[in-house]
């Protein structure tokens, strides 16, 4: 190791980021008891949003007029704008060509200048078409409550997805502003989370929040029929723990194929991705979040494997039991010795694989696609008939 230093910067660093997340997580449930509050239930959700938009009539699907406030990052638009197309007609708003958040200048200059030119083209669209609701995928690093409050001014729902906000409800805080959805999170309508423990902490912030994970797109994510040449592959960036355990996994004789940034076979197209799942007879996922001990989330992997015919083995975590039913549908593990179990008792099973991978399969189809977390959303807020 060129440098003696890294394993023990890497352990404090873990610790540091496990106590601020245990500070937060104490804070949060310390208040949310004080308050007294309770999170809402869907028709809690259902009645108070009806109350605000008492006029607002149903549709049918495929009439909805929608705005989408969102950044293309690698998957959003294979998977957001086809969901939102089966409900009616999407005019989607990207910033990233005109304003880059990832530039050095982006909080001198480029982020007030985004968030006026947001504020232009929404008023634009709504003076045009009035929209039935506004969805967005944004963080308080992109956006300000203010542009938030001159949105929500056109009267119509404005809903919010946020995925991890186990690590990054808070996150970042810069000048006193959480780079998470901490101080934008209230100036929604409707705050959809995929992070089941935080819905404590968007109460406590005055939000209304919902709890629901991400999906798939049956559409992109589906079975290939091909040989399944590979024992164990795995699919994802390499950080963390990933190459600890692959290294081991190696050393006990289990032959794992892995793919993506960081690993010598480098990252796979889209669709070289979904044949890689049909093509292994196992697939690997870690459910953990790096720099974090003993922390898990759920994942788009977690869908987009099994929706695309693929067997799922990853790292077993109470979230991911309210997805899919362990042993049954998907395979899950805890710790090294158990991986390497399952591993190899699956491999010498071919059969019990094939029915655990079909169901897993059919669970997705049914009830983990994108298109069907829209329209629970859609109806919470009383726009489809």
């Amino acid at each position: 190791m060129n440098d003696p230093l890294k394993k023990y910067r890497q352990q404090f660093r873990i610790w540091k980021n496990n106590r601020r997340l245990q500070r937060e997580n104490e804070y949060y449930s310390q208040k949310f008891t004080s308050l007294g509050l309770c999170i809402p239930d869907e028709q809690t959700l259902r009645q108070e949003l009806k109350k605000r938009f008492p006029h607002s009539a149903a549709k049918t699907k495929g009439e909805l007029s929608i705005i989408a406030l969102y950044h293309h990052y690698n998957w959003e638009n294979g998977a957001l704008t086809p969901a939102l197309e089966k409900f009616g007609h999407v005019r989607h708003y990207d910033w990233f060509d005109k304003f880059n958040h990832q530039s050095k200048d982006w909080h001198k200059t480029l982020k007030a200048a985004m968030n006026k030119d947001l504020i232009r083209q929404v008023q634009k669209w709504m003076a045009e078409n009035k929209a039935d609701v506004i969805f967005s995928y944004l963080s308080g690093e992109l956006v300000e409550p203010a542009t938030l409050q001159s949105i929500r001014s056109h009267g119509v729902p404005l809903v919010n997805l946020a995925l991890n906000d186990k690590e990054h409800f808070v996150g970042k805080v810069k000048n006193g502003r959480a780079y998470g959805a901490r101080d934008i999170c209230r100036h929604f309508d409707l705050s959809w989370t995929s992070t089941e423990d935080a819905l404590i902490k968007y109460c406590t912030e005055g939000a209304r929040p919902i709890y629901l994970p991400e999906g798939a797109n049956p559409q992109i994510h589906k079975p290939y029929n091909i040989e399944k040449t590979i024992d164990v592959s795995f699919v994802g960036q390499c950080y963390g723990n990933r190459a600890t355990v692959i290294a081991e996994l190696h050393n006990r004789g289990i032959a794992v194929e892995t793919y993506g940034i960081g690993w010598p076979n480098g990252p796979l197209s889209l669709e070289e991705m979904v044949k890689m799942y049909s093509k292994s007879k196992i697939n690997l996922g870690f459910g953990g979040i790096a720099g974090y001990k003993d922390t898990f989330c759920l994942k788009g992997r977690d869908f987009e494997i099994p929706m695309s015919g693929g067997l799922y083995l990853t790292e077993d975590h109470p979230e991911l039991r309210r997805a899919f039913l362990p042993g049954e549908e998907i395979l899950t593990y805890s710790g090294i010795d158990d991986l390497v179990f399952r591993i190899k008792y699956y491999l010498e099973h071919p059969a019990e694989a094939e029915a655990i991978r079909k169901k897993g399969y059919e669970r997705s189809l049914c009830e983990h696609t994108w298109e069907g977390r829209f329209g629970k959303i859609f109806r919470i807020l009383g726009l489809l008939s």
